[in-house]
């Protein structure tokens, strides 16, 4: 069981099923949101609880995709999109340990123009299709 939350607490959740290696998503859109780069975890739904929800707020960003922030504090929480049976976390709401390591890097052609995508991670510039 991992736990996590937004910064004031008026987010709260639990996940109960294996998460995802983070992704670091570089496109123009994560970065606005974040502030720079996005840095996300999944699970499936089934294994994703709200155990507060009073700061909740959904930002749709377009008919199937839906971003989640809190109220109160402003964080970013979630990522969701239809019809993925999983959810996407931010990486960063998660409460220590949280048992996931880096995965990849995608979008890299729209990374910002202010710092270098390095390392030995998988690199895309795009959204990789399996």
């Amino acid at each position: 069981m991992h736990t996590g939350g937004c910064f004031c607490g008026a987010i709260r959740y639990e996940v109960s099923a294996p998460m995802t290696g983070v992704t670091y998503c570089h496109c123009s859109k994560c970065r606005r949101w974040h502030g720079h780069v996005g840095a996300y975890t999944a699970v499936d739904r089934d294994g994703f609880r709200l155990t507060e929800a009073r700061g909740l707020k959904w930002h749709s960003v377009s008919p199937t995709v839906r971003r989640g922030f809190c109220v109160e504090c402003g964080s970013s929480v979630l990522f969701d999109e239809t019809p993925d049976p999983k959810i996407s976390i931010c990486a960063g709401t998660l409460d220590a340990p949280t048992g996931v390591r880096e995965k990849a890097h995608i979008y890299t052609a729209s990374k910002g123009d202010y710092y270098e995508v390095s390392g030995e991670l998988p690199t895309y510039e795009t959204f990789p299709r399996k």
